[in-house]
């Protein structure tokens, strides 16, 4: 089964390939509008949303609610500071043999996983806590 994409798809899904790293929404409209391929942000977000869906692209969500989207190449694995948003990619894969197990066991086709740590980078943790803060 052929997917047919739309020019806008298309277009999204180039530029993710080309610049091989993650963007948000926002960063894919702003890069299109600067290459003259210009297309309104709730087309940029209503492509996005066909993309991963089909398996196309994956995203992964930053603490503040963000997503950033990249296309398909590996499972993605992070570290991520909720103070200052440092996300630290971590290399090895402690779940793919679950996601093989799980993708049997549910006849379910897993386009891919992420997985997320959240907590306080190294800088972080040194900095004092403010006064308003809680902490006491």
């Amino acid at each position: 089964m052929t997917v047919q994409r739309t020019r806008s798809q298309k277009r999204i899904l180039n530029l993710l390939q080309l610049l091989n790293r993650e963007l948000s929404a926002q960063d894919i409209y702003m890069e299109l509008r600067s290459q003259n391929q210009g297309m309104g942000l709730a087309t940029v977000y209503r492509a996005l949303e066909a993309l991963k869906k089909e398996g196309a692209l994956q995203a992964r969500m930053l603490p503040n609610g963000e997503s950033l989207y990249s296309s398909v190449q590996q499972d993605k694995h992070h570290l991520t500071c909720l103070q200052c948003g440092l996300s630290i990619p971590i290399e090895e894969c402690p779940v793919h043999q679950l996601e093989t197990q799980l993708n049997k066991s549910h006849q379910f086709k897993i386009y891919y996983h992420t997985l997320e740590f959240f907590g306080l980078c190294e800088g972080c943790q040194q900095v004092p806590a403010t006064a308003g803060d809680g902490a006491g």
